[in-house]
């Protein structure tokens, strides 16, 4: 199996474990028959695995180039995925509802948002990073359509959750959309939001650099491109 066949069977395939669990209530009822964190550990590590193999099957597609690669599009990736892998370490399991990875169920303070301050959609705005950043140098149809794909979708959730957020908070969607942001560094120079939120902050961020080093370094071996820019 290679070429297209490949790349299009293992997109076809990822697109589907995302949307086939929500097809007749299949996802709620392996929550209750294995425990929700069983399923999102199995569910996580499932998707994490069809997305390299997407990536992968993409430099192995034939080379259909749309515009050449220039020598400072390599810089993108290098600059961009630290900020990205800092974004979903610090944003993963928000108290916030209505975004991906938020905690379902939450109850949200707005005199206490937490990182929901810095950014309500972390893990959007880093899929949307990652995207972005690996679209600029790969130039050629297969990595194209899932980079841009991906950027595109990252993007259009933002509007569409917080849409969801105001029908379904109502009244409260006013505090709510006041003491959060799409992204902001205004609290990172707050003392009082820095007291409450630092520990946990610095915490997530050392494991988050730590991340990235290790995905830095694994690229070759997994991907079979080396990330760096020379």
């Amino acid at each position: 199996m290679t070429g297209w066949t490949e790349y299009t069977l293992a997109l076809a395939i990822f697109v589907a474990s995302h949307f086939l669990p929500r097809i007749g209530g299949l996802r709620d009822r392996l929550i209750g028959a294995v425990g929700r964190r069983a399923y999102f550990s199995v569910y996580g590590a499932l998707s994490l695995g069809l997305l390299v193999w997407v990536i992968a099957a993409a430099g192995r597609a034939p080379h259909v180039e749309l515009w050449s690669q220039m020598p400072w599009t390599r810089w993108a990736p290098g600059i961009a995925m630290p900020l990205a892998v800092l974004l979903a370490c610090c944003g993963a399991g928000l108290a916030n509802a209505f975004t991906l990875g938020g905690r379902r169920g939450a109850t949200f303070d707005p005199a206490n948002p937490g990182f929901a301050a810095v950014s309500r959609h972390p893990l959007f705005l880093a899929l949307a990073l990652w995207a972005g950043a690996h679209l600029l140098p790969n130039g050629d149809l297969a990595h194209v359509i899932l980079f841009g794909s991906f950027a595109i979708m990252a993007l259009a959730a933002i509007p569409a959750f917080d849409a969801r957020a105001r029908r379904t908070l109502g009244a409260q969607a006013r505090p709510f959309f006041a003491s959060t942001a799409i992204l902001s560094l205004r609290p990172l120079l707050d003392r009082a939001w820095l007291r409450a939120n630092a520990g946990p902050a610095a915490i997530r961020a050392a494991i988050g650099l730590l991340l990235w080093a290790a995905l830095l370094h694994l690229h070759s071996a997994v991907i079979g491109v080396s990330p760096f820019p020379y």
